[in-house]
């Protein structure tokens, strides 16, 4: 027997191995041929679960109840956390307290939204200007009649505990905008733009430009004006520094990296600091962070958030419109972010840990018995967050049959139209008329190093709606070819 049809046969026996084995017979051997065909994909781990969504009739599955690293689609799991506990029209708030020291206290809530981000969800360019909020901040205050402070500007994040990367977060993802560190004072998605571009001569060092333009990290630059094929490299050298290292070819356009924030508590009182020096605003002391190293249910996690006279509050929009956000883009801040507002306003602990433990009760609830994941994060970019194909199913199962229905279907990215299946289903390999067939999928990408998953729900000709989870773990080829095949399982799921 050869390689590639052991594959196939190994892959009939996994798809035929479940119950309703009259709908499987029949799409079996589509699903197997379409894996058969591309050798690299064939090798990788593959984990399949598709069934009707009214019904629960299984249409086809591979190894359901094994576990694959999810990558983004755990944000699934984090996001019906929110919506069915904190509900659709939930709001943060930031606000800016007087404190009876003197000072100037920027009190974050947990809300994700302080960006040059649109909401509702948008497609394209984010069209506003990553300090806006800071700046309508400095306006109230000065409108108010601010003149002076005579204490410190302080960010205060210590609504959650302090614990700013999960389990399973590679030292590399720190670095960038993926891996930027969770807090309850976030401003920017935590995130720097740096832009370089070329000196003026050869052996020149390259010029940086920033946005936000604050002098807030301390930049030691490396790259050089120089011939030949363009390098980067970047690292953290300690608080609020970082060296760039490479080189770049004369006349080229440059290259933009975002950057995480070591500390968002402190970057956004020193944006507030900034923003009020620049009216006029006499400011004696620093800014400065405040965290909470730890917490409990029967200790309050802030007891001193609401103390001190209130100047100014800022709403988020509904937590609809940042589900819209968070999924259709995979932001992870934002994910992390709305499950440790769900432990904090559930239990008064706004840790990951806790709500991780409110997470596995609305799995219980769901039917999802505790050996269908093992999740150490609620973003998904964790290596050592595990999930089962079933269990992905059951939890879309669950939220279509919820009264969050329409909107739950809303946020998720729709093939070859938006979010990150913009681009999806758009394969030479496809047909024209195939290549349209993408709209009819709505689904969760994830994409990690050898990973590359989708969940969600296709519209099939066949089967009616169904809910499904496609997961390829150990994968050797580029993602390219990975994604192409999971889009061609999905064309032919909707025939």
């Amino acid at each position: 027997m050869t390689f590639h049809r052991w594959i196939a046969s190994s892959l009939l026996l996994g798809l035929i191995g479940a119950n309703h084995a009259d709908a499987q017979d029949e799409f079996t051997p589509r699903l197997a041929a379409i894996l058969e065909a591309t050798p690299g994909a064939a090798r990788a781990h593959w984990g399949v679960q598709v069934v009707q969504v009214e019904t629960g009739t299984v249409v086809a599955q591979l190894n359901p109840q094994r576990y694959f690293v999810p990558a983004s689609n755990l944000k699934l799991y984090s996001s019906a956390l929110a919506l069915l506990r904190l509900g659709p029209e939930y709001r943060f708030s930031t606000s800016i307290r007087r404190d009876r020291n003197g000072d100037l206290r920027l009190v974050g809530g947990g809300d994700p939204s302080m960006s040059a981000r649109a909401y509702p969800y948008a497609k394209g360019p984010d069209p506003g200007q990553p300090l806006a909020a800071i700046e309508a901040m400095a306006d109230a205050l000065v409108a108010q009649g601010l003149k002076e402070v005579p204490g410190d500007i302080v960010g205060d994040d210590s609504r959650w505990v302090h614990a700013p990367y999960p389990e399973g977060w590679a030292v590399d993802d720190t670095l960038y905008e993926s891996g930027a560190p969770v807090g309850a004072l976030t401003l920017n998605d935590n995130t720097l733009e740096v832009k370089i571009t070329p000196g003026a001569a050869t052996g020149d060092l390259a010029r940086l430009t920033w946005l936000p333009a604050l002098e807030y990290f301390s930049i030691d630059n490396r790259v050089r004006t120089e011939p030949g094929e363009r390098q980067l490299e970047i690292y953290r050298d300690g608080p609020g520094q970082l060296r760039l290292v490479g080189r770049i070819a004369p006349g080229s356009a440059g290259r933009t990296v975002t950057v995480a924030q070591d500390d968002p508590a402190q970057f956004a009182a020193a944006a507030l600091y900034e923003a009020l020096t620049r009216r006029g605003v006499v400011i004696r002391g620093r800014a400065v962070a405040r965290h909470l190293a730890s917490a409990s249910p029967r200790e309050p996690a802030n007891p001193g958030s609401d103390e001190g006279q209130l100047l100014w509050q800022r709403q988020s929009p509904p937590l609809s419109e940042l589900l819209g956000v968070l999924d259709k883009v995979s932001q992870n801040l934002h994910a992390e972010m709305i499950l440790r507002e769900v432990a904090w306003q559930t239990t008064g602990d706004g840790s990951l840990r806790t709500g991780l433990e409110e997470l596995k009760k609305l799995l219980a609830e769901i039917g999802i018995e505790p050996d269908g994941y093992d999740i150490r994060d609620g973003s998904g970019l964790s290596r050592m967050s595990l999930v089962t194909p079933d269990a992905t199913v059951k939890l879309l199962r669950h939220l279509h049959q919820s009264p969050h229905r329409d909107l739950w279907l809303s946020v998720l990215p729709v093939g070859g139209v938006d979010g990150t299946l913009e681009n999806r289903f758009k394969s030479k390999s496809l047909t024209a008329a195939e290549r349209t067939r993408g709209e009819l999928v709505r689904a969760k990408t994830g994409s990690l190093a050898h990973i590359n998953t989708l969940a969600g729900y296709i519209e099939s000709q066949t089967y009616g709606r169904l809910a499904m989870a496609i997961m390829a773990n150990a994968s050797q080829v580029p993602s390219a070819e990975i994604r192409a095949t999971i889009d061609k399982l999905c064309v032919e799921l909707s025939k």
